[in-house]
């Protein structure tokens, strides 16, 4: 059957409250499957806006183009009594709320899920976004990526003994709660279309960081040991980390016995296939020093590229640390559409592909407030009510700058 060109998502409604990363990314990835997405912004504006520069020629932040291509934008001041009925009136016919507001705001506002909205649009996916849930002794608490590293023990796991406790270079428990999240949603619709009825989807910082420590957290569990500062290496495999060559690094991933053989066959370390320190996993992590002495040894003179190319030839994982703009200038990334360029836009290329109904990057992020009036005349609003609520500032008319 040819593909389709809506994407698996088409039809779907989703009003987006989120603002910052983790909402905004689940959201996008639904637009990019097809999904229509309204993104709600308060009088103030979505934070990211501002977080540059490097910022694009209508002054929005990089980092907000990233999360927010392929939706319409409005702004609203649920703060308002009409500000909230604009709302409701938005969610006649959604499938999907997302929201990022500290937990009981949504309820201080009158739009609680169990008590207002769920009488209401019973099949609506209601999806909170928060760092810490709304109970518990750190309920209802703020929550930030780099916080909720330290907090977790990410930290921990990530730098060396020279550096100490490091934050991962990239917001990764954003990222992973912005997928957490999405997964809740879809799962949710799905028992949507057997049963019917909607339901609440949660997803926090604080449990998406603490279910990135695999295999740390079952090391720890099983043996007692608190896991240590390992720079680039591995706590369970060896040789697994990085190594010098002569014009740059290298990563060395070798998993199994065979690779090890492989690897030492390709770089003239043969004997270390017979040493008895070295004959297994088990063994070369108990050798780990002895063995990283060796193989920085043998790559010192070797180029990078031709090692790894010829390492992967033979089955061997190996790959050059590059920049991020050596990473997007592999001819792999631009055969896998990784890198999107429109005029006006840049942007990350879609991670998930499906082979009847493919998705692909929407349009450019919404500027402040840009598609107020249709978005609104769509719900059912005519002018004179639009303009009221202008006249209220219910709808914020200023560009965010």
């Amino acid at each position: 059957m040819a593909a389709t060109s809506r994407g698996s998502l088409a039809g779907l409604r989703v009003v987006d409250l989120s603002r910052v990363l983790a909402g905004p990314l689940c959201t996008q990835m639904l637009a990019d499957q097809g999904a229509e997405v309204i993104k709600v912004e308060p009088p103030a504006g979505d934070e990211t806006r501002g977080l540059g520069p490097p910022f694009d020629e209508q002054g929005d932040a990089a980092y907000f183009l990233a999360v927010n291509r392929g939706k319409r934008g409005i702004a609203l001041d649920l703060a308002q009594p009409a500000g909230q009925a604009t709302l409701l009136a938005l969610l006649e016919g959604a499938d999907v709320l997302v929201e990022n507001f500290i937990p009981g705001t949504m309820a201080r506002w009158g739009l609680d899920y169990e008590s207002v909205l769920k009488p209401r649009f019973p099949r609506l996916v209601y999806c909170a976004i928060s760092g810490f849930g709304a109970d518990g002794p750190l309920g209802g608490l703020p929550g930030y990526d780099a916080i909720l590293q330290a907090m977790c023990g990410l930290m921990t796991v990530n730098g060396d003994p020279a550096t100490g406790p490091t934050r991962i270079g990239i917001p990764i428990v954003d990222h992973l709660t912005g997928y957490t999240a999405l997964s809740g949603i879809l799962m949710a619709l799905l028992e949507r279309a057997q049963s019917g009825q909607g339901q609440r989807v949660e997803a926090t910082l604080f449990d998406s960081a603490l279910s990135l420590l695999v295999p740390h957290a079952a090391n720890w569990m099983y043996s007692g040991r608190t896991p240590q500062l390992l720079g680039s290496a591995h706590p369970n495999i060896a040789p697994y980390d990085q190594f010098a060559c002569r014009d740059g690094a290298v990563f060395l991933g070798i998993l199994n016995d065979r690779q090890f053989a492989r690897f030492c066959e390709q770089v003239g370390l043969q004997a270390l296939v017979r040493d008895a320190r070295f004959a297994t996993n088990a063994m070369r992590l108990a050798h780990r020093d002895a063995l990283r002495a060796q193989i920085e040894a043998a790559l010192a003179e070797r180029g990078s590229a031709e090692l790894c190319q010829a390492l992967m030839r033979q089955g061997v994982p190996a790959g050059p640390v590059n920049t991020v703009p050596q990473a997007f200038a592999q001819a792999h990334a631009l055969h896998r559409g990784m890198r999107v360029e429109r005029e006006g836009y840049a942007g990350i290329g879609l991670p998930v592909r499906l082979s009847r109904t493919p998705g692909r990057p929407g349009g450019a992020p919404p500027r402040f407030a840009e598609h107020t009036e249709a978005v609104l005349r769509e719900a059912g609003f005519d002018q004179a009510h639009i303009g009221r609520l202008r006249e209220q500032r219910v709808l914020p008319e200023r560009t965010h700058a």
